[in-house]
């Protein structure tokens, strides 16, 4: 296989969290969409790395560009926020994603 047939324009992807605590907080499990691939320079800043004091402030903006509604639209723009608890589970998610 030619290496060019695997590059393909990135494609949102739903990311559903659905672990025991998020169903009992919210009742059901909670969705959101990212970015299937990244380009090269933001694959390279995080994938692989752990969320630490030093990089904190550029992996919360990381994802808060990854976390999207069903049409590609930032969901945490002007004052919106998400719960803290939630807000963790995107973060890892996203950063989990970065590795697939």
């Amino acid at each position: 296989m030619n290496i060019k047939d695997l590059a393909t324009e990135p494609k949102l992807i739903k990311v559903t969290l659905d672990d025991e605590d998020i169903v009992t907080d919210f009742g059901e499990p909670l969705e959101f969409y990212a970015w299937d691939k990244q380009p090269i320079e933001k694959f390279l800043q995080f994938a692989g790395k752990k969320v630490t004091e030093e990089n904190l402030d550029a992996v919360v903006s990381f994802a808060k560009d990854m976390i999207l509604d069903e049409e590609g639209n930032k969901v945490l723009t002007g004052n919106l926020v998400l719960p803290a608890s939630v807000m963790s589970r995107c973060i890892t998610a996203v950063m989990g994603q970065l590795g697939k």
